[in-house]
C-alpha cells in the first residue's frame, strides 16, 4: 500500500553534500543584479570599505541562481541571522551607530 506522504517526505530530505575540493572565500562586498530569469551575486574584497577609494573592488566570485533558489537562500539566511541575534544580540549594520556605541 502506497504512503500518501511519500512525495512530501522526499521533498523535505536534504541531499548529502561532500565538500571535497571546496575553496572557501571571504567577501566584504556583494553586488546584486538580475535578469528576468536569474539573480546574479558578485562577491569581492573592498580594500577600503569605509569611504571612497581609488582602489577598485576586486570581484572574485559570481553566483548565479534562479529566483526559486534565491528565495530559499534568503529564507535560510534570515533564519541563520535570527538565531545569531537571539544568541549574541542585534547586528548593527550602520557603521556610524556601531562606532558611536564603542567606549574609549
Amino acid at each position: 500500500m502506497a504512503d500518501g506522504n511519500a512525495p512530501q517526505d522526499a521533498r523535505q530530505q536534504q541531499p548529502l553534500v561532500e565538500p571535497t575540493d571546496l575553496e572557501p572565500i571571504y567577501a566584504n562586498f556583494c553586488r546584486v543584479s538580475s535578469t528576468p530569469e536569474e539573480l546574479v551575486l558578485d562577491f569581492g574584497l573592498n580594500p577600503q570599505p569605509f569611504g571612497q577609494s581609488a582602489i577598485p573592488v576586486k570581484v572574485s566570485q559570481r553566483l548565479v541562481v534562479n529566483f526559486y533558489t534565491a528565495k530559499r537562500m534568503a529564507m535560510a539566511l534570515g533564519v541563520a541571522l535570527q538565531r545569531h541575534e537571539q544568541a549574541f544580540g542585534p547586528i548593527e549594520i550602520d557603521i556610524q551607530k556601531r562606532a558611536a556605541g564603542k567606549t574609549a
